[in-house]
């Protein structure tokens, strides 16, 4: 898969000889969940139709880090590298990444088409019914169509829905802060992924029996809110299942210390991985954290969460 880096209004000279044509999959894309899924699926089949490369387009960084306006602060679900990782299981040929400054937010609908649509000799666009673009959004898909001269076929791929609610990226964002990984899973289509390394922690579960995996997540990404969870960790391209611990380790550490720390105990394994590039992959939310009155009420119920995984995983 190529991953080409666009910025405007510099393109990428590579461009300017290339003789591909793309069928195009526009949006942002932030989960790559089941609604973006259709989009981009519906893109790789129009490519396949009309014999031509399927793209991706996304942008980075996200447009309210650049335009601001949004109370809430805005997390990613998939930082960019996991983002591009998706996109290529899925079978895309090409994403381009377009980078969103304040010079390419004041792109009018029609500049947006001829530097990013025409130039980049998209021959189909297709994108979910919501997209819209150029400065203040003013560009929808039925601008997408008015504007096309005949030059490029558009499709519109309707909102997917479960229950009359449509999957969104804010859905799952709010299922995540809540550590609803059940909804998020059946949102995303997959387990929630966090990338990470293994670095040394303070060694405290291997002396009540428990080793755990200190993971440091890949800068950017968000953990899920604060409690014991059934995951499956990737170690050295191998699945195993584990539960995990994220929380400020109350038992243990000065409560003024606010450090978050997510802890994996990986089951059935016994190898030192320290440096490991790692992957969480969250399935279930065991229970919230707590505060135990000593090591053998901890340890009781380390094993009862442990139990609670291993069954999760058996019927699952």
């Amino acid at each position: 898969m190529n991953v080409i880096h666009l910025k405007y209004p510099h393109q990428l000279n590579e461009l300017e000889d290339s003789t591909n044509s793309y069928s195009l999959a526009v949006g942002f894309f932030d989960g790559v969940h089941r609604g973006h899924q259709a989009v981009i699926k519906s893109a790789i089949q129009k490519a396949e139709e009309l014999n031509v490369q399927s793209a991706v387009m996304t942008f980075d960084p996200h447009p309210s880090i650049v335009l601001g306006g949004r109370k809430e602060k805005v997390f990613y679900i998939t930082p960019l590298q996991l983002k591009i990782n998706i996109l290529k299981e899925l079978g895309v040929d090409t994403v381009f990444v377009v980078q969103f400054t304040s010079d390419f937010a004041k792109l009018t609908p029609e500049e947006f088409i001829n530097f990013f649509i025409r130039d980049l000799n998209v021959v189909h666009v297709t994108a979910g019914f919501d997209y819209s673009f150029g400065a203040f959004g003013k560009g929808n898909m039925d601008t997408m169509k008015e504007l096309s001269n005949g030059d490029y076929g558009v499709t519109v791929v309707d909102k997917l829905t479960d229950d009359e609610e449509k999957i969104s990226s804010t859905r799952i964002r709010k299922s995540l802060q809540a550590g609803d990984m059940e909804e998020v899973y059946h949102l995303l289509g997959r387990p929630y992924a966090v990338p990470g390394i293994v670095v040394h922690g303070d060694k405290r579960g291997r002396t009540i029996g428990f080793p755990t995996a200190n993971i440091q997540s890949q800068e950017g990404s968000f953990i899920p809110a604060t409690g014991v969870y059934a995951v499956r960790i990737l170690v050295q391209d191998e699945w195993y299942d584990g539960v995990c611990n994220v929380g400020y380790k109350p038992t243990f550490k000065n409560p003024e210390d606010k450090q978050l720390s997510i802890e994996v105990h990986i089951l059935d394994f016994n190898k030192n991985i320290y440096g490991e590039e790692v992957v969480v992959g969250w399935y279930k939310r065991i229970r919230s954290e707590q505060k135990f009155d000593g090591i053998e009420s901890l340890k009781a119920q380390i094993e009862k969460d442990k139990q609670e995984a291993i069954l999760y995983f058996q019927n699952h």
